[in-house]
């Protein structure tokens, strides 16, 4: 492989490292980059070398934000075992629905969103630390199995989903949600590596070597959103939500994949 190719892949995987790292959407930045590398990968080895390399940030930025961030073993198991086995079983799905059917439900979902967050200038800037009952650990559940089992079969904008989820309805600021975020994307990361990979769908080489440059991304991205915190988030979110929004708008009016 061509030395400016392998400089190419390692800084755009140290830029999506940093960006998901505090927000999500790191795969909106490093699979192109493959894509554009290696055009001859097949799309099902381009996501896979892309999990390979982006698990390792999220389990650094994952680690990180725990030693940081106070949260809750008991929500973060339900939220993590509840993504993983959504995500697998999405994965395993991944044919039974046309993409073309979900783009432009997911397109509409995101303007929403971003609606929602940009008019109300106070969401996500309050922590609400809630008692863990039974109906917060059900909604934490129910939340986690439908974007994990998304995740899974489409994936676009998954950490923005579950980002908007914590806290609307686990009432968590920013920082909380993208730290709780992080614990669930890395399970569903997890998840979808352990359908690529037997498959023979990971470029084993390539993803390492991405993972390094994801880690140290990683480390960076999750140092500024704890130095400037919920509010450098939101800002950070609406940006990637614009982003999300523009890309599927043209896919789905062009017809692209």
């Amino acid at each position: 492989m061509e030395i400016e190719i392998i400089l190419s892949l390692l800084f755009f995987a140290f830029f999506a490292g940093a960006i998901d790292a505090a927000v999500g959407g790191g795969g909106l930045i490093q699979i192109p980059a493959i894509m554009n590398a290696m055009p001859q990968l097949s799309p099902a080895t381009v996501f896979g070398t892309n999990k390979l390399s982006s698990i390792f940030g999220t389990a650094s930025a994952s680690y990180s934000f725990l030693r940081q961030v106070k949260l809750r073993w008991k929500l973060l198991a339900v939220i993590a075992s509840c993504a993983f086995i959504a995500s697998f079983a999405g994965a395993a799905c991944v044919s039974m629905v046309p993409k073309e059917v979900l783009r432009p439900f997911v397109l509409v979902m995101l303007i929403v969103i971003a609606i929602y967050t940009l008019m109300k200038k106070q969401f996500g800037q309050v922590h609400i630390r809630q008692e863990l009952t039974p109906k917060i650990l059900l909604l934490a559940a129910a939340g986690s199995l439908a974007i994990g089992f998304y995740d899974g079969i489409f994936g676009p904008g998954t950490g923005s989903f579950f980002i908007f989820f914590f806290i609307r309805y686990l009432k968590a600021d920013f920082l909380h949600a993208s730290a709780l975020s992080k614990i669930a994307n890395l399970t569903t990361n997890l998840a979808a590596l352990s359908f690529f990979a037997p498959t023979g769908h990971v470029l084993f080489a390539v993803g390492g070597m991405m993972a390094v440059a994801n880690i140290c991304g990683s480390i960076v991205g999750v140092k500024a959103a704890l130095k400037y915190g919920s509010g450098f988030i939101r800002i950070l979110f609406l940006v990637l939500v614009s982003v999300l929004i523009v890309r599927l708008g043209y896919q789905t009016i062009t017809g692209q994949s």
